[in-house]
């Protein structure tokens, strides 16, 4: 993995927060919390009875779980829970937060976070183990098909894969395996099935996302709450590593494909392709972000 900028984090704010918060959030929980009672229960008790996600035929389940479920963790005995979430979360999470700046990177972790949780309510209610969930694993899911889809040919090597595979090769297979523990394994106290949640919100979002108006809704709420750490999107770049230098001033971003920012230059180098060699010549990825382009002029945006 490669570092970036000046100093750990420093380019990737929401990154970093995000981090910070899941990190501080566990020590308080089974550390602090963990010396004080209330009517006899222990205070992380009542912690977990209101902010994790509890199943939806508990009783206990309250709307604003879906969010605050993804910044808790397993105990100290099963320590290798928050580690590897955030391993990976860095790993993958920091060139997509440079690539599409802090608040749309914000939007779309939180949005996959929520997506994970709504779809293992759903499958809890017929079929795994119906007791409380936490972690970042869902959203994290939801990063892993951004980076597959944004990156499809970087090599990865990575747990339990001990080679160098590409990106989209590895989004696949670990999907593959969160469908057959799913199936395989029910009453597991795995949600294999907020993985898989994650992953397909991502989708859905990357895909449609900005046609459905999610992420400029993302934008105005940021901006009206105004205590988000900002980084405007920085597509420059030198095989894949950040330009430390000053770079010129990056091109307005038309619209979003598949997490990758389209300005009028990827336009123009399309039509001049199709001016030299025909509309034939073009790949489906670029038919397709023509296609997108036209809709966006249509539209007006």
């Amino acid at each position: 993995m490669t570092l970036y900028g000046r100093r750990f984090l420093g380019d990737t704010p929401v990154l970093r927060t995000f981090i910070l918060l899941n990190i501080a959030v566990f020590l308080v929980q089974h550390l602090f919390l963990g010396l004080f009672r209330y009517h006899g229960v222990p205070v992380g008790e009542y912690i977990v009875r209101y902010f994790a996600l509890q199943p939806l035929l508990s009783g206990d389940f309250y709307p604003w779980q879906l969010l605050t479920y993804q910044f808790m963790h397993a105990g100290l005995d099963n320590i290798w829970h928050i580690l590897f979430n955030l391993f990976v979360l860095w790993m993958f999470g920091t060139e997509l937060e440079l690539l599409w700046g802090s608040r749309r990177f914000a939007t779309y972790y939180l949005l996959c976070g929520i997506g994970a949780g709504i779809v293992h309510l759903l499958v809890q209610l017929f079929w795994t183990y119906p007791a409380p969930t936490v972690g970042a694993s869902g959203a994290i899911y939801g990063i892993l098909l951004a980076f597959g889809l944004t990156f499809p040919d970087r090599p990865v090597l990575m747990f339990p894969f001990f080679i160098p595979i590409p990106a989209r090769i590895l989004v696949l297979l670990m999907a593959g395996i969160e469908f057959i523990s799913g199936i395989t394994s029910a009453g597991s106290t795995i949600a294999h099935f907020a993985h898989l949640g994650g992953a397909a919100t991502g989708f859905l979002l990357l895909r449609f996302g900005d046609r459905w108006g999610v992420f400029a809704a993302g934008d105005r709420f940021w901006n009206w709450l105004r205590g988000l750490p900002h980084r405007r999107p920085s597509p420059q770049r030198r095989r894949g590593l950040m330009l430390v230098r000053p770079a010129p001033p990056a091109e307005e971003v038309l619209f979003y494909f598949q997490g990758a920012p389209i300005t009028q230059s990827d336009i123009d180098a399309i039509l001049d392709k199709i001016v030299t060699h025909g509309y034939d010549s073009l790949s489906e990825h670029e038919r397709q972000i023509l296609y997108e382009f036209s809709r966006h002029v249509h539209n007006g945006r």
